[in-house]
């Protein structure tokens, strides 16, 4: 048996900002919104990286780690991002907003479990809750076109 796997090329489809300047525009709006969002910058980016990875987006795990990195995130806690459930270099709040946003992300695989909306709703506030996830929805659909259209980090 040959178990060589296959390999995609990683040559981008299209420019998809070019392609429809007017349905990025409100994507682009949508982000815009993030940034006052009530959810501490730090944890945004960590979960735009995480759920980056969930969905195998390169370019947006790359983009999202080196904000993080230039906005003073730790290398230790973003390399350990990838397995956050098994390291202690994440506060209690950072792994409720991670469980949450891994939760929305894969929606296919399971509902959002009651259990963890209480449990988040015991350290978020309804505002900051919403505002999670809508920061949550907002980096899946950036994930999306980067996937589809296979856009590449820079080297």
């Amino acid at each position: 048996m040959n178990a060589t796997p296959t390999v995609t090329t990683m040559e981008p489809r299209l420019d998809y900002y070019s392609a429809s300047p007017e349905a990025l525009k409100g994507l682009l709006m949508l982000e815009a919104e993030t940034f006052g969002l009530s959810i501490e910058k730090p944890l945004l980016e960590l979960i735009k990286i995480r759920v980056s990875q969930l969905n195998h987006c390169a370019f947006c795990t790359d983009l999202h780690v080196v904000q993080a990195r230039q906005s003073g995130e730790g290398e230790r806690r973003l390399y350990a991002l990838s397995v956050w459930r098994d390291s202690a270099l994440f506060s209690p709040r950072e792994r409720l907003a991670l469980a949450w946003s891994e939760s929305v992300t894969l929606l296919a695989d399971a509902a959002v479990p009651d259990e963890l909306f209480l449990a988040v709703r015991g350290e978020f506030s309804e505002r900051e809750l919403v505002d999670l996830t809508v920061a949550v929805a907002a980096i899946n659909c950036w994930n999306r076109l980067a996937v589809a259209f296979r856009q590449q980090p820079s080297i």
